[in-house]
């Protein structure tokens, strides 16, 4: 009710539907990124863009900065562009090989190509070398890998995961969606029950990158 009352209001002064529209789109645009955080960023894909163009650029004229691989690696993995990232990260890898925290890198970009087998071992090399590296994420990422192909093992990382990491409201969403595969329908939705559960006892700076795990566990918990 309310936002059609606003759309009506924009539309008295600007006199144009399509325009009062618009501004209103523009509105709950801003609105949800400075409170809520579930639209992207519009101005994200340009800054990214922008920053992958000087970090190539740097390697034209000094390819052995080790640094500079990394960074135009992680960005690539933001762009899901995982089979461009791969190269850097093992080039890294050649001069950092005791890090964990590129082995665990690597490990995600070959599960995302599909090469499970690669990806595991890459991720269980990471965590022995550190157990909570990243925080625990190739546990994370080890589940939702796993999660149809061999169902036992993404629930024990899943659970490893929710060891390391008990304020993500993400991994109890994803642990939901494998219970649901499972027919473990009860274990399912007392787990997107804890999602949301979690994501309520954040604090804020926190809450805003675990919302869209929260929501998404309300709207299995609706179907």
């Amino acid at each position: 009710m309310g936002k059609f009352f606003s759309f009506w209001i924009l539309w008295m002064l600007t006199g144009n539907p399509f325009i009062a529209l618009l501004i209103l789109l523009v509105i709950i645009y801003f609105l949800d990124r400075r409170f809520v955080g579930i639209f992207p960023s519009v101005t994200r894909p340009f800054r990214r863009n922008s920053q992958l163009r000087k970090l190539r650029h740097s390697l034209q004229l000094n390819p052995h900065n080790t640094s500079d691989k990394r960074e135009l690696a992680r960005l690539l993995m933001e762009k899901k562009r995982f089979r461009q990232a791969l190269p850097y990260l093992e080039e890294v890898l050649k001069v950092i090989p005791e890090s964990a925290e590129i082995r665990a890198e690597i490990g995600r970009c070959c599960l995302k190509l599909g090469d499970l087998e690669r990806g595991e071992q890459m991720m269980l090399d990471a965590l022995e070398r550190d157990p909570r590296v990243h925080y625990g994420e190739p546990h994370l990422r080890l589940g939702e890998a796993f999660s149809s192909s061999d169902q036992e093992k993404s629930l024990h990382h899943l659970d490893q995961f929710r060891k390391i990491q008990s304020s993500s409201s993400e991994a109890y969403y994803r642990l939901g969606r494998l219970y649901a595969q499972m027919n473990r329908r009860e274990e399912s939705r007392e787990a997107f029950r804890e999602a949301i559960a979690i994501y309520r006892s954040l604090p804020k700076y926190k809450k805003r990158t675990e919302r869209p795990w929260a929501l998404r566990a309300r709207f299995r918990l609706f179907f």
